[in-house]
């Protein structure tokens, strides 16, 4: 691990929180000497505001829905500021029909809440528990994610226009293309004057189908994170 980065970048579930959880002191104080040396990102797969709020508005800047929203944190007025929106259109009928069929083939037609997720962004979660299944189901669902791996090649051929990701804990996340964090921190470099080699990525799902897969299998250096609350441990290079 180099010690010449300009941006440490962030993931957020399984990175510094448990799912869907607020970012605990331990790793908000991991951020604060960090903060110190480097500049630091968010790069989720969530909205901006969702993020900033599970971090309990830590002063971060943060690009979301996979780049399709970008947001800036305003120390002043000490709040975040969107400064881009993408959205996309959805053929929300032929969405329902494909995963209606996904479900019927592999037995999850017993679900709490809706069956398909349609965000205001164009993207696309694919919850096969539901949307209003509680967090404990949602977590004890699928932790290895082997469940899903089953079939997660047939997902991605029924989505061809997006790029589908084992998202959360029971569901899959889908982007329109060409939308994932790869893209995003490419879009970041280009706005900022910087490469590559000047960021450091921090995440826990780089595995096939993870949301930080095109990052890991990219140039830019990967730091994997495999146990959150360790997170101090795998950057004690860097903190030193």
């Amino acid at each position: 691990m180099r010690r010449d980065y300009k941006v440490i970048a962030f993931d957020l579930d399984g990175t510094l929180t448990q799912h869907r959880t607020g970012l605990g002191p331990e790793n908000r104080a991991v951020l604060d000497r960090l903060g110190q040396r480097y500049r630091l990102l968010m790069v989720g797969a969530g909205a901006c505001l969702r993020i900033f709020g599970q971090m309990n508005e830590y002063p971060v800047d943060i690009i979301g829905n996979y780049g399709m929203q970008v947001s800036r944190y305003d120390p002043e007025k000490k709040q975040l500021v969107i400064t881009e929106d993408a959205h996309a259109e959805v053929d929300k009928a032929a969405v329902t029909a494909a995963c209606d069929a996904i479900r019927a083939r592999h037995g999850f037609t017993d679900y709490a809440g809706d069956g398909v997720e349609f965000h205001a962004s164009g993207m696309i979660t694919f919850p096969l528990i539901g949307t209003k299944a509680a967090i404990e189901d949602k977590l004890a669902f699928d932790p290895d994610r082997r469940r899903r791996k089953a079939f997660y090649d047939e997902v991605v051929a029924a989505f061809p226009g997006y790029t589908v990701f084992i998202g959360g804990s029971s569901s899959f996340d889908i982007a329109p293309h060409p939308y994932n964090k790869l893209y995003a921190l490419d879009h970041y470099c280009a706005a900022e004057g910087l490469s590559h080699r000047d960021i450091l990525y921090c995440g826990d799902d780089y595995g096939t189908g993870g949301n930080d897969e095109q990052v890991f299998r990219s140039d830019i250096d990967f730091l994997p994170v495999d146990d959150y609350r360790k997170l101090g441990e795998y950057l004690a290079p860097l903190l030193s």
